[in-house]
C-alpha cells in the first residue's frame, strides 16, 4: 500500500508532462495573434514625424491603406522597403509608424532607403504599438475604406505578402 502511494506524485506528474506534451504538438509557432483584425483603427493622435504637428491616425490612415511600422534599428524593416516602394509606384497608400525611434533616425532611414510613406507618425514611447497588439517591428496592417483592420502581417512583407494586404484593406 505503501508503495501505491509513493507512485501516485509520480503518475500525476507523468500525466501533466503528457497533457502538456499533446498541447504543444497542436499549437503552430508560426501563428501570430492577430487579434485587432475586424476591429476599427485605435482613434489616435500621434506627432508627425519630423515635428509638424500632430496627425489623427484614423484621419491619415482613411482606408483602403496600410499602416507600417518600422524602426531605423530593425534589419528586418530594411529588408521589407523595397516592397513598400514598389507598393507606393502602384499607388497603394501606406501609413508610416516609427517605432520607438529617434526622430532624425527615422527620417535618415527613409532618406537612405526611400520613403513609401503618405504621412509618417511617431509612436516615441510604444503606446500606439500597444494598443494595436504590435509583436515586434516591422509589422503591417490592411486598413479597409471603414477603417476596419482587415488582415496583419509580422514580420517583413514581400511582393506577394504586399499584393495579400492590398487585396484585404480593399476586398
Amino acid at each position: 500500500m505503501r508503495r501505491l502511494a509513493a507512485l501516485i506524485p509520480l503518475a500525476a506528474l507523468l500525466a501533466l508532462v503528457a497533457l502538456f506534451a499533446g498541447w504543444s504538438l497542436h499549437r503552430n509557432p508560426q501563428v501570430i495573434p492577430t487579434a485587432m483584425v475586424g476591429k476599427p483603427l485605435p482613434d489616435l493622435t500621434l506627432a508627425n514625424l519630423g515635428g509638424r504637428g500632430t496627425s489623427s491616425l484614423r484621419a491619415i490612415a482613411k482606408g483602403p491603406a496600410l499602416v507600417n511600422f518600422y524602426a531605423s534599428w530593425c534589419a528586418p524593416c530594411a529588408i521589407e522597403a523595397p516592397a513598400l516602394m514598389a507598393l507606393k509606384a502602384e499607388g497603394v497608400r501606406i501609413i508610416g509608424v516609427a517605432y520607438k525611434d529617434d526622430p532624425a533616425a527615422a527620417q535618415a532611414f527613409l532618406k537612405r532607403l526611400g520613403d513609401p510613406y503618405s504621412a509618417t507618425v511617431q509612436d516615441a514611447d510604444g503606446g500606439a504599438g500597444i494598443n494595436f497588439g504590435l509583436t515586434g517591428v516591422p509589422e503591417t496592417y490592411a486598413i479597409d475604406a471603414r477603417g476596419v483592420i482587415r488582415a496583419k502581417r509580422a514580420e517583413p512583407i514581400d511582393a506577394t505578402d504586399a499584393q495579400a494586404l492590398v487585396a484585404a484593406a480593399s476586398g
